[in-house]
């Protein structure tokens, strides 16, 4: 049953109301979620913006995102890469077939679990269950024997021969959450335990399985700071982790850049990188970050994706969904809005011994 508290509407500021509105402004009538109005959608951006319905106490529309995800399942577990709005309401054509990306059909487990860390609902979580099993399923058929799972899968079901940081850490929270709504319902976990415990030591003990086909991928900023979310990193070690890089990546008064090379300073980063920072301990960094979202706020509540400050010209000029939902997150995170604000900052559990 639901707590009455948890599930009264609940009162945001100002800015992030707007923020909350334009999520649901964009969400079509079946629960589905595009980057933006007439853009396509694709699984992880689609449960981020979930998430931030979630904290804005939207339970509903919240819930219609989850529902429609269940409803696009592929037999194996898994969805496409992207799919896009068709002239009907119900109608989501996949625009990418060739390949499923594992961390994109695992993220439903950190939807979920966020969604009923606010909520209580026991019965959202269990009818919830199989299609986050089913997802779950899908994604450790690609675990390798040294434990990090590929980053896609083609059309016949063939891994891609390699790894990626980000999404392994991202799959890893993921696991840590499917466990925990396991715990909850009285369900196995064994399985899900020993795949996150051997994903972890992939990406703390062995670089090597990682970027083996092609350039290494640390030039992005979430290869730096995703590990720090997954809880791999916390404390000294995580403060350490991000001071090392920071100012590759962090412009002041501006924001995270995408990547260290480039004039780029994009929104969904900076607002998770302010997470990491959160749990890390370092809350005046974070409080600091955060403020320099606002000057990217548009007028009806979006935020702009990226800035070019080279150029000084917003590129691209879109406001999308999920980053929406990753301010969002980053909120919670700082201000602790909801029962779920400590869900990227606390360390990822060790199963070993559980198991």
């Amino acid at each position: 049953m639901k707590d009455s508290l948890l599930n009264s509407p609940r009162v945001l500021p100002a800015e992030l109301r707007k923020t909350v509105d334009y999520i649901l402004a964009t969400q079509l009538p079946d629960g589905a979620i595009p980057w933006y109005t007439g853009g396509k959608l694709d699984p992880w951006d689609h449960t981020e913006a979930a998430m931030g319905l979630s904290i804005a106490g939207e339970y509903q529309a919240a819930e219609r995102a989850y529902h429609w995800l269940a409803q696009q399942q592929l037999d194996d577990g898994s969805w496409y890469a992207n799919y896009f709005p068709g002239s009907a309401a119900d109608a989501h054509e996949p625009v990418h077939q060739a390949l499923r990306e594992t961390n994109f059909v695992a993220y439903i487990a950190t939807g979920v679990w966020h969604h009923f860390l606010i909520t209580g609902d026991r019965q959202f979580l269990a009818d919830m269950f199989a299609c986050v099993s089913r997802a779950m399923a899908f994604v450790l058929r690609y675990q390798s024997d040294f434990g990090e799972i590929a980053w896609a899968v083609d059309a016949d079901g063939r891994a891609q021969d390699d790894a990626l940081v980000t999404a392994c850490s991202s799959i890893l929270r993921s696991l840590d959450c499917v466990c925990h709504i396991a715990a909850t319902l009285n369900r196995p976990a064994g399985e899900w335990r020993a795949a996150a415990d051997r994903l972890a030591h992939a990406l703390m003990a062995q670089p090597e399985r990682f970027d083996r086909t092609w350039e290494s991928k640390a030039r992005f900023s979430m290869d730096w700071y995703y590990p720090v979310l997954a809880g791999l990193y916390r404390g000294e070690c995580a403060r350490q982790r991000l001071a090392a890089r920071w100012q590759e990546f962090v412009e002041p008064g501006l924001g995270c850049r995408c990547v260290n090379d480039e004039p780029w300073v994009t929104m969904a980063e900076t607002s998770e990188l302010v997470i990491a920072l959160m749990a890390s301990g370092e809350t005046n960094k974070a409080r600091q970050l955060y403020e320099t979202l606002g000057q990217w706020r548009d007028q009806d509540g979006g935020y702009w994706t990226g800035y070019v400050f080279r150029d000084n010209t917003i590129w691209p000029a879109e406001k999308t969904t999920w980053t929406a939902g990753a301010v969002l997150l980053a909120a919670d995170a700082l201000f602790e809005l909801t029962p779920a604000h400590e869900l990227f900052l606390k360390p990822r559990e060790t199963y070993a011994d559980t198991i």
